[in-house]
């Protein structure tokens, strides 16, 4: 009987590497579910035909329900024709979640995908956590595609967090929980024990770094941190040492937004899921209605830019005066772009125009943050970054592919916090 009682294991086994329930997990009380509808239908507005396609939207309307059907259309279509030479490894895991939970195919993304991350390797032994966001989001892509091919991608990967000791971070730490949970869940039975102990020491970790950083009202790191950390804290099965109190959290959040502290649509995007009990885990499972093909319209959601949009002059400045940098300077370059461009296209104009602007980004749960220029990269060890402003007002921190651009005049300062 011992062959079947081992069946029987294995069965059950492939069985739990199915499910999508979270294991602590807290709800929206029914007299707040209007604030959270209200959240969806802003985020959900901000799908135009003249907006740049985010994945992340899209994704959080297919795994909240969409309300705008239309925008959910546009929204897809703009991905599926989106040109993917040129993503990140993050950017291209995202835009491959988005189509999943779309129902569409995603054609030869998945195998570029898996051909970056079988290449992929960390900058340096100690590179800045959020260099590891997007290979976390590569990985929770493949393992949802194919767990089997992904599985020494995840070890290789896996094994490297381990052996980093950069500050931690929250969006990476419940990313890298996000993905590695998918993994031990759907590791093949019959594959060597040791991918299951390996996975389990990483999460134990990363959960525990997450733990400690849950405040006293629930918040876990900031405001904007806490929903990606309620996915991972939910599904996980390393549970911390410090109990979390999800309905503390959810409290908490439902009072921030209430303030107002969530209006972009990234900052919905984070939040929404964890605000419907869903996580990226779902993303496989969302169940999706047939549109007969029919191309979106958006009547509802008139673009804000003509299609044939007047060219703006930006001054773009790059300044470093910091003391113990090599290179001080103090440039400016005029740049012409197409008014309601994203902050990206600038930056990409005047790289075009003089090599001296040169820029380099990572990848981050808001979107892509700038955070080098003319070879001098931000460091978390020294608190240095790269701060955009309009006048004297902070652009974003940095976020340079998403937020349509309008400004006349930037500055990019090179400064500590």
């Amino acid at each position: 009987m011992a062959w079947f009682t081992l069946y029987l294991l294995n069965l059950l086994w492939a069985m739990a590497g199915t499910s999508t329930h979270a294991q602590s997990s807290c709800s929206v009380p029914p007299a707040q579910k209007a604030l959270v509808k209200g959240l969806q239908v802003l985020m959900e507005s901000s799908v135009t035909h003249s907006a740049y396609p985010n994945p992340s939207v899209l994704i959080a309307m297919n795994l909240a329900g969409a309300y705008n059907l239309e925008a959910q259309k546009l929204l897809t279509y703009k991905l599926m024709a989106s040109d993917t030479a040129d993503l990140t490894i993050g950017q291209l895991a995202l835009t491959i979640m988005a189509l999943t939970s779309s129902c569409r195919d995603t054609g030869n993304k998945v195998s570029i995908l898996q051909r970056q991350m079988e290449d992929w390797a960390p900058s340096s032994p100690n590179a800045e956590a959020s260099s590891f966001y997007g290979p976390s989001l590569a990985v929770l892509a493949l393992c949802q595609k194919n767990p089997e091919a992904t599985l020494p991608i995840a070890a290789r990967f896996a094994k490297t967090l381990l052996a980093n000791s950069s500050p931690f971070n929250i969006d990476t730490g419940a990313m890298a929980t996000l993905a590695l949970t998918c993994m031990y869940n759907k590791i093949p039975v019959g594959s060597e024990a040791g991918y299951r102990t390996l996975f389990r020491q990483v999460l134990k970790d990363t959960v525990e770094n997450i733990s400690m950083r849950i405040k006293d009202s629930g918040i876990i790191g900031d405001v904007y941190s806490t929903g990606l950390a309620m996915q991972a804290l939910s599904v996980t099965p390393e549970q911390p040492n410090k109990e979390w109190n999800c309905e503390k959290t959810m409290d908490t959040i439902l009072k921030e937004i209430k303030q107002g502290k969530f209006h972009n649509p990234m900052s919905i995007a984070q939040i929404l899921p964890s605000l419907e009990g869903r996580t990226y885990l779902d993303v496989p499972h969302v169940s999706c209605s047939p549109d007969h093909e029919v191309q979106p319209t958006l009547p509802n959601f008139p673009s804000p830019v003509p299609t044939s949009a007047a060219n703006i002059t930006v001054i773009y400045t790059i300044n470093n005066q910091l003391r113990g940098v090599e290179l001080l300077f103090n440039v400016t370059i005029n740049v012409s772009v197409k008014s309601g461009s994203v902050l990206l296209v600038v930056l990409e104009e005047a790289q075009r125009k003089n090599p001296m602007f040169k820029f380099e980004t990572t990848m981050t749960s808001w979107g892509l943050v700038i955070s080098s220029i003319n070879n001098i990269a931000e460091n978390v060890n020294h608190k240095t970054y790269w701060q955009f402003l309009s006048g004297k007002t902070p652009l974003n921190e940095g976020v340079a592919d998403y937020i349509p651009f309008n400004h006349e005049h930037i500055t990019a300062n090179f400064t500590q916090y």
